[in-house]
């Protein structure tokens, strides 16, 4: 028995004027119902994904569900956190709740309200995701930890900031077409490549063009097993894979020049999927900041370790390339409001397979890959989806 995707909803990524996590929640639990065909009756469990840890004095946000769709008041419902990657953490509750034959229907939700924060305190809260014990004073808050990644990278294979630039310049021209992206606004190579005013460094050799922003938003989905979806379900976009391998947390532990715990993870998700990285159409990858999407490419088996830099260098990644990587704008351009990160993924990557991607769809679109990541890759999620229905 596996599990579908067959509805969603996604909100517009940003500053929302919405004050708090309830109303993000209910601007997308009825329209994701809706979509999906089912009634709220019809929900065996919700699972929400939410980091909090200090956004929100309201904790126990798996409760707000019911209060945007009442009908849901006495549905299971689950709050799930495991840092960035606490919406695929909540997909693979949801997922895992439908193989144990508990649930044919599961709502999941990813929810964040981060902008009402000022910005030293969301650097204090995303610390978090790091080893305080050792990381906590690093300059530049969670930026620093990835700055750190940067500089042990360069020193053992080369500088490629010129490639980061890329990197950030191609998620910001993928965005432009996304319309729930948080910055819809192309960079070109040369404003991301140079260091100025607008785009000053944030710490290390990373500018404020290689890290991602701060934002609100949510998402949903439905999931449905199998043979319900096929019946019933207006569409129907299989997980082949949904692989989670986690590693040490202290940087100090392991190599900061490659994600291991992330490679493990993609090559789980090829084996049960029975495919490689020469199937996928398109990939939705965790590019918190640059180097991160750089180090990723490696993980996922599209370059050599210390070759990430030639995957953007020769267009390989590119919305025309070989292998379209975050044809949504990914997190750079997109937005990522925490706890929302990993459903949206999963939510761009549906709408691509069920061709409703809109000015994002890509020509060819018939296996997805998604990764998505807690911490400096602690935490990795990696699926493998295409549409049955």
């Amino acid at each position: 028995m596996g599990a579908c995707i067959v509805g969603w909803a996604h909100s517009k990524f940003g500053k929302s004027e919405q004050p708090g996590a309830e109303e993000l929640v209910a601007e997308v639990v009825s329209d994701c119902l809706r979509h999906a065909g089912v009634g709220a009756e019809e929900i065996d469990a919700v699972f929400l994904g939410a980091f909090n840890n200090g956004f929100s004095k309201q904790d126990f946000q798996a409760s707000l569900v019911a209060l945007a769709v009442p009908e849901l008041r006495f549905t299971p419902a689950t709050r799930i956190e495991n840092a960035c990657a606490t919406g695929s953490a909540a997909i693979h509750a949801g997922i895992r709740q439908i193989e144990s034959g508990r649930a044919r229907r599961v709502l999941v939700v990813g929810v964040e309200k981060m902008t009402a924060t000022p910005t030293p305190v969301v650097g204090d809260i995303l610390l978090g995701a790091s080893y305080r014990r050792e990381e906590a004073e690093v300059d530049g808050g969670f930026a620093g930890v990835f700055a750190n990644i940067a500089q042990a990278y360069f020193q053992a294979h080369g500088d490629r900031r010129e490639s980061l630039a890329r990197i950030a310049a191609k998620n910001h021209a993928n965005g432009v077409s996304n319309p729930y992206a948080h910055m819809r606004k192309a960079f070109d190579f040369a404003f991301c490549n140079e260091v100025s005013e607008k785009n000053p460094i944030v710490a290390g050799p990373l500018r404020r063009t290689d890290c991602s922003l701060i934002s609100d938003g949510a998402a949903a989905m439905v999931l449905s097993d199998v043979d319900t979806a096929l019946a019933s379900a207006p569409r129907a976009v299989y997980f082949r894979a949904a692989e989670h391998v986690n590693d040490f947390l202290p940087l100090s532990r392991r190599s900061k020049t490659s994600f291991e715990g992330a490679a493990r993870a993609w090559n789980a998700a090829y084996e049960r999927a029975q495919v490689g990285v020469s199937d996928l159409s398109f990939v939705e990858t965790h590019d918190c900041f640059t180097i991160a999407e750089m180090l990723e490419y490696e993980a996922m088996g599209l370059a050599r370790t210390g070759e990430g830099h030639r995957v953007i260098d020769e267009g390989v990644s590119a919305i025309d390339g070989r292998l379209p990587v975050n044809p949504s704008g990914g997190l750079k351009s997109k937005g990522h409001p925490i706890g929302a990160t990993g459903v949206s993924q999963h939510v761009m990557a549906a709408m691509q397979l069920c061709g409703d991607a809109g000015e994002m769809q890509l020509p060819k679109a018939e296996l997805a890959g998604v990764f998505n990541m807690g911490g400096a890759a602690v935490a990795n999620y990696v699926s493998i989806l295409e549409r049955l229905k």
